[in-house]
């Protein structure tokens, strides 16, 4: 089939998108968004914020030495999109529970900033649940929330807290903002979590994830031609041992090319786009949605040539290998 019909588009502009949050694809471990595609274009490369601690907040016996009662160290924190600093917390009241059984009490900071307690249910006896709603066990953290400790207590009795009183596991009792890691797909728009994030918040939900990004605007690059995508070589080095030969196999990411003939070289919008990371949108037939999208640092090579129109070879220097889409 004939390439005469095919045409390129780069980007070369952005819709964005402020910081907001990202919608839980239902295994509360992909979370997508509003955009088809995630620019990197310098500003407005995708900025992902899921709720939790960044630094500080250690929690401790309460330097006063008075019951019931623990001392939270200053912190910083991704909450709502926003990274949000929070003073100190000086004697913060725990409730025991009201029988000489097992309560768990939550330390979080609100929606608003501020450091609340949310006590669990009482337990029935001195056992403690990690059910959370259960009876013993620690309560469902409202949405908007992050919980940033435990405390945990077997007995009514008013007193100073121990440190074994005191949980901070990160992902059990303890909400970060890094935890779990998390790899952000341009591609698809979409932001994945290595595993699954626990769901402790209210109506078993996971905690809120906020990002803001852009998508990319694409216009058409005239008189363009001989685009190649960036894609995978493999090779095979082998070494003779006794009776046989040991084979290793090596994978390798090429470049992505495309040329074009220029207007002059200089004004032109595709020399303004250069050593910028760009997508690339090359459709075999310009009537037909199938496509392949590369997306990579734009290098480009110059030709002045006394007797012709400027041309330009131009190297795409991606990160990933280039994806085919039907639509």
């Amino acid at each position: 089939m004939s390439n005469e019909n095919s045409k390129l588009e780069i980007e070369t502009g952005v819709t964005p998108y402020p910081i907001q949050t990202l919608t839980d694809s239902g295994d509360a471990k992909t979370f997508t968004s509003n955009a088809v595609l995630f620019s990197e274009d310098g500003i407005n490369a995708p900025v992902i914020r899921p709720n939790g601690l960044l630094t500080g907040g250690v929690a401790s016996i309460a330097a006063s030495g008075s019951n019931n009662v623990i001392d939270l160290a200053a912190l910083t924190m991704n909450l709502n999109g926003v990274v949000t600093s929070v003073t100190a917390g000086v004697d913060v009241a725990v409730t025991r529970a009201s029988t000489d059984v097992a309560s768990i009490s939550s330390i979080t900071i609100n929606s608003s900033g501020v450091v609340t307690v949310i006590k669990g249910v009482d337990s029935t006896n001195a056992t403690l649940s990690e059910t959370r709603g259960a009876a013993g066990g620690p309560a469902f953290i409202p949405v908007g929330s992050v919980e940033i400790a435990q405390v945990r207590t077997t007995t009514n009795v008013a007193g100073v807290f121990t440190m074994t009183e005191i949980f901070q596991t990160v992902g059990t009792h303890l909400e970060k903002a890094d935890f779990p890691v998390f790899t952000v797909d341009n591609f698809n728009a979409t932001v994945a979590f290595n595993t699954p994030l626990p769901l402790s918040h209210t109506g078993s939900v996971a905690k809120a994830v906020y990002a803001s990004y852009a998508d990319p605007i694409f216009a058409e690059q005239n008189f363009a031609n001989d685009f190649v995508p960036a894609e995978n070589s493999h090779s095979v080095t082998s070494e003779q041992v006794y009776g046989a030969t040991v084979g290793t196999s090596a994978t390798t990411l090429g470049q992505g090319s495309f040329t074009a003939i220029l207007k002059d070289g200089i004004t032109d919008t595709l020399i303004g786009l250069k050593n910028k990371t760009l997508f690339f949108k090359y459709s075999q037939d310009r009537t037909k949605a199938p496509h392949i999208l590369s997306q990579g640092k734009l290098g480009l090579a110059r030709t002045f040539n006394a007797s012709d129109n400027p041309k330009v070879s131009c190297t795409i220097s991606a990160d990933a290998e280039s994806i085919e889409r039907a639509s």
